[in-house]
């Protein structure tokens, strides 16, 4: 219910989002029609839509994929007309009278069977409004998203998604609502209706080219990203599962120090108690260390660290968890990494294992293949920190990168809670390197990109993406935050597979660090490639894995850092060509 409430909740912020303004056009377009008969019937049929769709990408097949273009085709065709009907029924019967006669039934429906017209005609729009509208994939649908990635489709996303179209649609009525009233005042004062119809009209024919060339999940994704990010995070921060929202909470500290404990009395943590720790049983394998349980660890402070070793998020935060680990590990915290994959290549156990040598990772892993240790924890995040305190009770909780220096003294506060006498010190400072390295979020003006055609977004290619097939693709240069291919590709579910050497993948990014997640295949063949930026070789741009004339190697299957701007950022076009087949690129993250 908490869960279906923060969709609600996160669907109700896409108002403030840059994401909504293609779609506003074709709701306000409706402004003066009756609101039952009108415009509910619209927002239905948008909500319920976007909900099935949504819900049928989750199955991942090409069929679903197909499905979905020739919707928004239809979707793009239905709202141009309407566009054009609205600006001009005379111009409009040129094109085509019966086409245009049911343009303008849409528009103004009436007569003895009006109001079951008006009703189906707005539904009719919902529906191609649900097709084409694609709200920014912010922290509360990113929990919806990332439930669908693990279990697939079935009822509790389709119902988490519904919640989430239902709270859009509920701000969408009480704007239109407003602006009803101000279109209705604007006619009856400056005798005007014709000219607002016009300018309506113009407003939706603005707002579908905007959907068809891609506006809506690439410029306007990323303002989406800066605008509503915050407030996102703000209500699961208060709305969460296992939150306290009237307890107390632990403030950022300015000192340089963390304080050490007052010996002369125990000390009792204000921290609250968010519940007891879920069960750590159903890991199919443990990394340095045999098998623990929440029995074993009781006495000690738990710190229960969720992450897959190619997300860029858990990478930068892993110098902190490791550092933490050893500072504290004399008094008395346990750390354990929860290895929860996001793609399929992450639950083969030896990749896990070659990754947790390559972070020196001394703290035990557990391998979380079937994600029975994420759901009993109730987890929707990469990375998530739970601290347990000597009892088995959870007492702190954190999602994502940052808060480090609260972190630290949720852990001091357990510890000395738990009779710990440590001494006052500096909080840890670890010298990250490479893609450890924190990102700068002011100058990140790029997302997370998927090339597997399940989540694939912003592609520039002129061929369009074939699911689960071989196609030969070209691309000249891509607009910002647009990607594609060059060369012969299979396009799977995951991941993009270069079938014959020599080809490419372009991207427009404006970011300090570029990384790409890749791996060399089955075979394990290592496979050479050249990374330019705007045509030249990265010289002192270089990231950590190729050198300063861009050559390096794919030799396994992970994240690759192969930009770092040493200078002012700014945006720059990105190539990499792969010299040897069998290469599979999974997503693009910026820092």
């Amino acid at each position: 219910m908490t869960l279906l409430i923060i969709a609600y909740l996160g669907g109700a912020l896409t108002i403030l989002s840059p994401c909504i303004l293609p779609v506003l056009p074709f709701v306000f377009a409706r402004a003066g029609q009756p609101f039952v008969r009108s415009t509910v019937p619209m927002l239905i049929g948008m909500a319920a839509t976007f909900s099935l769709v949504a819900t049928l990408a989750a199955v991942g097949g090409s069929w679903a994929i197909h499905a979905n273009e020739y919707g928004r085709l239809a979707a793009i065709v239905v709202l141009a007309i309407f566009g054009v009907s609205l600006l001009s029924p005379h111009v409009a019967s040129i094109v085509t009278q019966p086409v245009v006669d049911f343009g303008n039934r849409l528009l103004n429906a009436s007569g003895k069977s009006g109001s079951a017209r008006t009703a189906a005609s707005s539904l009719v729009l919902g529906v191609a409004t649900g097709l084409l509208w694609a709200p920014c994939a912010g922290p509360i649908l990113g929990i919806v998203l990332t439930g669908a990635a693990l279990q697939g489709a079935n009822l509790e996303t389709t119902f988490l998604l519904l919640a989430y179209a239902a709270g859009a649609a509920t701000s969408l009525a009480i704007a239109l609502t407003a602006g009803g009233k101000i279109f209705a005042g604007m006619k009856r004062s400056l005798g005007v209706g014709e000219r607002i119809r016009q300018v309506l009209g113009a407003a939706v024919l603005a707002g579908v080219a905007a959907i068809a060339l891609g506006l809506d999940t690439g410029l306007l994704a990323q303002l989406s990203y800066a605008s509503t990010t915050s407030f996102e995070q703000a209500v699961l921060d208060r709305l969460h599962a296992k939150s306290t929202a009237d307890a107390p909470s632990k403030a950022a500290s300015n000192d340089r120090t963390i304080a050490a404990a007052d010996t002369k009395r125990p000390f009792r943590s204000d921290l609250p108690v968010e519940g007891p720790a879920p069960s750590l049983d159903g890991a199919v394998e443990w990394l340095n260390s045999p098998p623990l349980t929440t029995e074993q660890l009781r006495g000690k402070i738990v710190l229960v660290d969720f992450w897959t070793y190619s997300c860029i998020n858990c990478i930068r935060t892993t110098p902190f968890v490791r550092a933490w680990a050893e500072k504290y590990k004399e008094q008395g915290l346990v750390v354990i990494g929860v290895h929860a994959p996001e793609f399929a290549f992450e639950k083969k156990i030896d990749n896990v294992r070659k990754a947790v040598d390559d972070f020196k990772i001394a703290y035990p892993v557990a391998i979380d293949n079937d994600y029975r240790i994420w759901r009993a924890f109730e987890n929707s995040y990469w990375p998530a920190h739970y601290l347990i305190d000597a009892k088995g009770q959870i007492r702190y909780h954190h999602f994502g990168e940052g808060n480090y220096r609260q972190t630290e003294q949720a852990i001091q506060d357990l510890l000395r809670e738990a009779g710990s006498e440590m001494a006052a010190s500096a909080p840890v400072s670890p010298n990250a390197k490479g893609a450890e390295a924190s990102p700068d979020l002011r100058n990140a003006r790029s997302g997370e990109t998927y090339l597997g055609y399940k989540r694939a977004t912003n592609f520039a290619s002129p061929e369009n993406l074939q699911a689960d097939a071989a196609r030969d693709y070209s691309v000249a240069e891509p607009s910002l935050n647009e990607w594609g291919l060059s060369g012969s590709w299979t396009v799977g579910a995951e991941q993009a597979t270069l079938n014959q050497p020599d080809g490419r993948i372009a991207y427009r990014f404006s970011a300090r660090d570029l990384h790409l997640v890749l791996g060399p295949g089955p075979s394990g063949k290592p496979v050479r490639f050249k990374v330019t930026i705007d045509g030249k070789a990265p010289g002192a741009d270089r990231g950590a894995d190729i050198d300063a004339n861009g050559d390096g190697t794919v030799t396994a299957t992970r994240l690759y850092q192969l930009v770092r701007q040493s200078g002012d950022v700014e945006a720059r076009n990105f190539e990499i060509r792969f010299l040897d087949s069998g290469v599979e690129a999974y997503a693009f993250t910026f820092g």
